[in-house]
Order: C-alpha cells, then structure tokens, then sequence
C-alpha cells in the first residue's frame, strides 16, 4: 500500500521537476500520511526549502513561509494589532453612543488583527504546506514557544478567545546547522539529513530544470561542482549554485567548459573572495581532472539515448 503512495508522491514531484531519492520519499509520504512536522537538515543550497514548495505545488495548497532570525519572537511569528488603524477608529468614534465596551470589542476584532504565518496557517481553509525556514537562526526561547504550537496547533488571543486549526498544517523544518537545535524539537519531527547529491542525482537534477542544455556541458558542470565540494572552501557551493551556473553558460551558448568562461562565470557559483582566487589559481588542475574523468562517463549521445 506505502509502496503504491510513494510511487505516487514520486510522480508528483517529477511532475514539478524535483528529482527525489527514497529516503525524500519516504519522509515526504510519512510527513504527509502522518500529519506530522518533517526536521530537514543539510548545507546551505542543497534543496532544503524547495521540498516545501514542492510538496505545496504538489498537494495544490498554499505555501506560508516563515523565516527565522535572531530576535525573532511570538508576536511577529504569529500576530500584531494594527495599532494605527486602531487609533483611527477611535477617531472617528468619538462621538458616537456606543459604550465603553462596544468601543473596545470593535477595535479588538479580527479586522484590525494582522495575521503572521503561524496564524495563517491555523486559520487556513485549507491545510496549507508551513515552512519554518532556517529554524537555527532563531533564538532557543522561540523553539520552546514553537513546540506549544506544534504540540496543541492552538492559541489563546486574550482579546478574541482561543483560536484551534481545523485540521493542522503540513510543517517542513529546516536547519542549516549554525547551531545545534534542542532535543525536545528534534524529537516532535520526522528526520531527514540532506547532503549535496552526487553526480548522477545533481546530472539529473541539471537536466530536469534545464531541459536544452548541452549534454556535454551538464556533465562538465557536474564533474566540476563534485571536484570543487572536496576542497576547503568558506562557502561551499550548492544545487542552487550549480543551476545559476548551468543557466548562465545555457543562455551563452557553450557546449562545454573551458577556462575563459569558468574565469568570467566564477562569481555565480563562489561567494567569496578568497575561494574565487583559490579556484583561479587551481583551475588548470582542474580542468584537467575534469578532462580525465569525461573520458570515463558515456559518450554524451548514449547518454542522452539513456536519459530518452
């Protein structure tokens, strides 16, 4: 039975171009079937947040982001008054005959609420997909409130009274690791650790976004990103990287990589200085590792055939 809504979940994907191993499937089915929050770590760039968009393309509901950073605290993740439009009706109510607690339930009423994403989403129509992007940012007092709200998908307004999800949210959790997150999050959630993909997963990752790209060039462009992830880099760069740079050198019509492009495309794919001049310096050697390794993969007709 999972195996024939897996293969299903498999379909939607590919349906939005996302190539998935075993291990997204099966976590995106559990998540999914279970209603319960997905924990995705990995680096930076590797397709982290597009599980989220995917899997909302996919489920044809809204997608409500929330992204965190230090400071972050309840009431911008989940509601404010609107202060000003607030003022302003008792303004313009001065002079009317209500009474004191009239005035008072007109102005705290969900007109003047300004819904932050945990909100949207406990008020959704419809069980939306919620992203908690980059959850390590956020200060470990929101984690401790966070849990109260993956736990009861409930709150309490003093103003209005308690608000409960009809039926709760698809919740996908991502990490970087720039800090270690608590147990007690870790523990609510599915797992899944997601790393940069190999050369055969990023190839048909390239391929499926960038359906006319050179077949050559995709291959070079892959063997290059596996190269230049072995080194030690201030910023290593992701899937996200590797599609920039297939796109760009798509749109200049190269069929291949050579030397005076990589020079001139090198700020798509490094963000960081020292790592731009340590690539100038190595790019020889790197070429010429790329230029061995090609010899070895399939010819880029049989390829393409394979693919076909």
């Amino acid at each position: 039975m999972f195996q024939k809504e897996t293969e299903k979940i498999q379909k939607m994907l590919e349906e939005q171009d996302y190539v998935a191993d075993p291990s997204i499937l099966m976590s995106v089915y559990l998540a999914k079937t279970l209603h319960k929050p997905l924990l995705i770590e990995g680096p930076a760039g590797v397709g982290k947040t597009e599980i989220a968009k995917v899997m909302a393309r996919a489920l044809e509901t809204d997608l409500i982001r929330l992204q965190c950073y230090e400071g972050l605290d309840a009431n911008m993740a989940l509601y404010e008054w609107n202060y000003q439009r607030q003022l302003l009706h008792i303004k313009l109510d001065e002079r009317s005959e209500k009474t004191l607690e009239e005035k008072e339930s007109s102005i705290f009423s969900e007109t003047f609420l300004l819904k932050r994403p945990l909100l949207q989403a406990l008020m959704h129509p419809k069980p939306p997909v919620l992203l908690i992007d980059e959850l390590d940012r956020s200060d470990e007092e929101f984690e401790s409130f966070l849990l109260e709200i993956l736990s009861e998908w409930q709150i309490t307004i003093p103003e209005i009274g308690t608000i409960k999800a009809s039926e709760p949210p698809y919740v996908i959790l991502t990490s970087n690791r720039t800090r270690e997150l608590s147990d007690a999050v870790r523990r609510r959630c599915f797992y899944l650790w997601l790393d940069y993909p190999e050369f055969e997963k990023e190839l048909a990752i390239v391929r499926a976004k960038i359906p006319g790209i050179d077949e050559r060039l995709g291959q070079q462009i892959c063997l290059f990103m596996e190269m230049i992830r072995e080194e030690k880099l201030e910023k290593v760069p992701g899937v996200a990287e590797t599609l920039d740079w297939a796109h760009a050198l798509a749109a200049l019509h190269q069929d291949h990589l050579d030397p005076e492009m990589i020079e001139a495309t090198l700020g798509i794919v490094f963000k960081d200085k020292d790592d731009v001049e340590f690539v100038k310096q190595s790019l020889p050697g790197f070429m010429d590792r790329v230029g061995i390794q090609m010899k070895e993969l399939p010819s880029a007709k049989q390829t393409s055939a394979n693919a076909a």
